[in-house]
């Protein structure tokens, strides 16, 4: 069980619930990190007392001091901030929680520094899977997923033996748009695509889940996190998100891991596993949540989710290029500069305008990513 932890993203979705986690836990903060949310940062510094906080944009860090004068803790900001954060003295676990490509390089830090760690940014196994697991197996650290879906598989994978796997099957909502056609997308608003039927998430997040690339990215981190090939990670349509993954065996038996969907309970367990720690948090009512079904994802007006599973068949630095132009593609639609028809063809223009590298190394997927995002940024009329 996490000791004492520091949260990279304090203030987005996830981080606000691991601090709620935190609270239930008697579990000590030592750093937190935000992006410009420096009220939000204060409140939870004033209430938490970490050692340190760091602010992303510089120009907020004299605000946030101002802020927290008289105590004692120390301000940071930027790439400095973050590093200082995911290496800090005293904390056994580090949460990350910021979205996208940002989260990479601090989770890298954090796994060298001897860190375990709750993993909520699934780009970092995205564009750079092999090079992180790799790197926590030669630290000795664990990576506990956040994710429900990965939280899921991790639990139903425990006490098994992973010859005798036969498939991972990852649940889906279908988001707000599923059992809709391509051409009825085709005048999704931004407001529409933010309405989430089930969760509660950040901006980010909720697009990526109704253009289901949501989903696409979390079967390449099942990819690395748990080492099965993509021929073994299926995808099913489960509109009422109560059973959040499954694990199928040689022997037939499907094992499922059920909840309501409240990601406090991933979270916390991420802190406290393999020990399950008490909690006020909801409760399933099988009585209550009537009947559960499944179906198949509809890939062809989907789009995105098809090209993860062929980012992940091309392997190297294909992931990377494309969650890079998804990453540039969702902030061209959140300022309704593009269509939302348009992500998925933006992401597909990218891919194949990319030359993979399969030998590469961390600052190679950097670079990858930044060009994907020029490539993606320089393309927005389709």
């Amino acid at each position: 069980m996490a000791k004492n932890i520091a949260i990279l993203g304090s203030t987005g979705s996830i981080g606000v619930q691991t601090l709620e986690a935190a609270k239930n836990l008697g579990i000590r903060v030592s750093a937190l990190t935000a992006n410009k949310n420096i009220e939000l940062l204060a409140e939870q510094a004033k209430a938490f007392k970490p050692l340190m906080v760091s602010i992303a944009e510089q120009g907020l860090a004299a605000a946030l001091a101002d802020r927290l004068k008289g105590t004692g803790i120390e301000v940071y900001s930027g790439d400095e901030g973050l590093k200082a954060a995911a290496e800090i003295e005293g904390a056994d676990t580090v949460v990350t929680s910021i979205v996208g490509i940002a989260g990479l390089v601090p989770t890298i830090h954090a796994i060298r520094r001897g860190r375990n760690i709750a993993l909520a940014n699934k780009e970092t196994l995205v564009s750079a899977g092999e090079i992180v697991m790799a790197e926590a197996v030669r630290m000795g650290v664990t990576v506990f997923p956040i994710d429900s879906e990965h939280s899921a598989i991790y639990q139903c994978l425990a006490g098994n033996r992973k010859q005798d796997v036969d498939r991972l099957i990852l649940t889906a909502s279908g988001g707000p748009f599923r059992g809709k056609k391509r051409h009825e997308l085709k005048d999704v608003t931004l407001s529409q695509a933010l309405k989430h039927p089930n969760w509660s998430m950040g901006s980010k997040i909720t697009i990526d889940s109704a253009t289901m690339m949501n989903k696409g990215l979390e079967v390449i981190e099942a990819r690395w996190l748990f080492g099965f090939m993509p021929d073994m990670i299926q995808v099913v349509i489960h509109p009422q998100s109560i059973i959040h993954s499954m694990v199928e065996y040689k022997d037939g038996s499907v094992i499922g891991q059920l909840g309501s969907p409240d990601m406090r309970i991933p979270i916390q367990l991420a802190l406290t596993w393999p020990e399950r720690a008490g909690n006020p948090f909801s409760r399933l009512d099988l009585l209550k949540c009537g009947s559960l079904t499944f179906q198949e994802p509809d890939m062809d007006t989907f789009r995105c989710l098809g090209l993860a599973f062929e980012a992940l068949e091309a392997g190297g630095t294909m992931p990377a290029a494309m969650n890079g132009a998804n990453e540039a593609a969702v902030a061209l639609f959140m300022e309704e500069k593009i269509g939302f028809c348009d992500i998925p063809r933006l992401i597909e223009k990218v891919m194949l305008a990319h030359n993979v590298n399969t030998m590469a190394g961390l600052d190679d997927i950097i670079e990858v990513d930044k060009w994907a995002r020029r490539m993606a940024g320089g393309s927005v009329c389709i």
